[in-house]
C-alpha cells in the first residue's frame, strides 16, 4: 500500500474531522509529540499540507519549518492568526470554512443580544439562588422596542443576522470597507458614525491587524449610555479595557461577549461586572456546524490533492492564482 501523503495539525481538531482526513493522509498531531519541532524538521523536505484549527498559528516562522508547504486549511471562516499575506508571497494556498457556519453564528448572535437585553442569564441566576420567593427580578432597563441594531461588518454572516433582527422590527444600518448595493440598510462611512446612529452595535468583522481594538472609547462613548455592545467577531477588535471602564462607568448600559482578546482567558474584572453576558465563544459551537466545518476543510485539501484546486480559498490567496 503506498506511502499517504503527510500532514501536520498543530492543534487539536474534531476527532471526526481527524479520522476522515487520516483516510487520505498521515496525520502528525503535533500537539501529541514529545518533541514537535523535530517532527517538524523530519517533515521539512516533502510536507505539503497543513490544518489549522483552534487557533493555531499559521506565521512565517510555521512556513520556514515547512518549505515544501503547498496548502493551509484553515478550520473556521476567520483566519487571522495564519499570515495570509506571507503566504501568498511564498505560494501557498489558505482555505477557509465559509458559508456553513453562517446561519449558527447568526442564531447565537440574536440569542446573544436577546439574552443581554433581557437579562436572561442574571435572571437565571436569581431564580437559582432562591432570590424569587423574596421578590421578583428588577424590571430590567433596556427593551428591543424602539432600538436601533448597527452591524459593523455586513458579510455572509452579518446579512444573515440582519435578515433575523428585521423579524425583531429593529431598524438596520452597517458600517464595512465601502457601501453594498444590493442591500436596503443605511450605510456610514466610520465605525463611530455608526456607534452615533445607533443604540445596539453587533460586531461581525474580521480580526487582525487592521481591525485590532477598532472598538475604542471614542466608539464607545459615541454608543452612549443606553448602548449596548454585541461582539461574535473576534476579541481582538474590542479594546477591553475601555470596555471594562465603559462599562463600569456607565458610558454605555451593557454588552455580550462571545469572543475575547486572550482566550480562553477571560478578564477577571469583566466576569465581575453584573450588566454583561459571557459566552465561551460558543458561535458556531454545535455538533451539526462543526462537521460541515470539519468536512470543508477535508474537501479543501483533498481536492487540492487531486489536482482541481482549493473550494474555498481566501481572498489573498485566490485560485487560479491571478
Amino acid at each position: 500500500m503506498p506511502q499517504l501523503p503527510d500532514l501536520v495539525l498543530p492543534r487539536p481538531m474534531l476527532p471526526h474531522t481527524v479520522a476522515t482526513l487520516e483516510r487520505f493522509f498521515t496525520a502528525h498531531r503535533l500537539w501529541e509529540a514529545a518533541d514537535a519541532g523535530a517532527v517538524l524538521a523530519r517533515l521539512a523536505p516533502s510536507c505539503r499540507f497543513a490544518a489549522m484549527g483552534s487557533h493555531a498559528v499559521g506565521d512565517a516562522a510555521f512556513m520556514d519549518r515547512l518549505p515544501k508547504l503547498e496548502i493551509i486549511a484553515n478550520f473556521g471562516v476567520g483566519y487571522d492568526t495564519i499570515d495570509a499575506g506571507e503566504a501568498a508571497r511564498r505560494g501557498i494556498l489558505v482555505t477557509n470554512t465559509p458559508d456553513v457556519l453562517n446561519e449558527e453564528v447568526a442564531d447565537t448572535a440574536l440569542a446573544l443580544l436577546l439574552a443581554t437585553v433581557k437579562e436572561l442569564p442574571q435572571a437565571d441566576r436569581y431564580l437559582r439562588a432562591g432570590q424569587w420567593p423574596q421578590a421578583p427580578y428588577r424590571l430590567t432597563p433596556a427593551t428591543l422596542r424602539g432600538r436601533k441594531l448597527g452591524i459593523a461588518g455586513l458579510g455572509r454572516i452579518g446579512k444573515a443576522i440582519a435578515r433575523r433582527a428585521e423579524a425583531f422590527g429593529l431598524p438596520i444600518a452597517y458600517w464595512g470597507r465601502k457601501p453594498q448595493e444590493d442591500v436596503p440598510y443605511a450605510y456610514h462611512a466610520s465605525l463611530k458614525g455608526l456607534a452615533q446612529a445607533v443604540d445596539t452595535l453587533l460586531l461581525i468583522l474580521p480580526g487582525g491587524a487592521e481591525t485590532r481594538s477598532i472598538v475604542d472609547a471614542q466608539v464607545l462613548e459615541a454608543l452612549g449610555p443606553d448602548g449596548i455592545l454585541i461582539n461574535v467577531a473576534r476579541g481582538s477588535v474590542v479594546d477591553e479595557a475601555a470596555l471594562i471602564e465603559a462599562l463600569r462607568g456607565g458610558t454605555i448600559l451593557a454588552a455580550g461577549l462571545d469572543v475575547f482578546a486572550d482566550e480562553p482567558h477571560v478578564p477577571q474584572a469583566l466576569i465581575e461586572l453584573p450588566n454583561v453576558v459571557l459566552l465561551p465563544h460558543v458561535g458556531s459551537a454545535t455538533e451539526h456546524t462543526r462537521r460541515a466545518m470539519g468536512q470543508l476543510v477535508v474537501d479543501n485539501l483533498v481536492s487540492w490533492l487531486e489536482g482541481n484546486g482549493p473550494v474555498t480559498p481566501v481572498a489573498e490567496t485566490p485560485w487560479p492564482r491571478t
